[in-house]
């Protein structure tokens, strides 16, 4: 025997569809309004209410074309940011670092200073840890926040403490 849908699946199954396609649109719907014009974004009643409609087809083109190169501004500046606080992140959210040595890495003497190719740079925390291989060059190095400080790991080295100097 055959099950049939009721009228009430019907009806569950019609407003499941239309949501999903309702949630969908705001994503190209905002592509269509960052590469539209002026006239394309604003309703009719912003349009004539800012003066917009008095303006002739060469200068709403100008000023399209203005707020074109203003958008890719923005854009570029929001990246630059947005960059900006990724490098930053890993240090302040005490996210594992992970670089090489910028040069070669003789041991630890005390005062030792450690730059990474990444441009962060530490110092020796603990005066008394003597320790290291002979030079190495570029070794892989890792930096850790172990809730006491920050903990280094060099290639062929044990952990040890350092404190950051400087970050990128």
């Amino acid at each position: 025997m055959m099950k049939t849908l009721g009228s009430g699946s019907i009806s569950c199954l019609v407003i499941a569809a239309l949501f999903i396609l309702g949630s969908a649109r705001p994503a190209w719907a905002a592509d269509e309004i960052l590469s539209g014009s002026i006239k394309e974004m604003m309703s009719p009643e912003e349009f004539k209410a800012a003066g917009l409609d008095k303006l002739s087809p060469e200068e709403l083109e100008k000023l399209n074309a203005w707020l074109q190169g203003y958008r890719e501004t923005t854009e570029k500046v929001t990246e630059k940011k947005t960059e900006k606080r990724v490098a930053s992140k890993s240090f302040f959210h005490h996210e594992p670092i992970v670089s090489r040595v910028d040069g070669s890495f003789a041991g630890l003497k005390g005062r030792t200073v450690i730059k990474l190719e990444d441009g962060t740079v530490w110092k020796q925390a603990n005066l008394d840890d003597h320790a290291g291989p002979s030079p190495i060059d570029h070794p892989g190095a890792a930096v850790v926040w172990t809730g006491l400080g920050y903990k280094m790991r060099i290639q062929g080295v044990a952990e040890f403490y350092v404190n950051p100097m400087k970050t990128p």
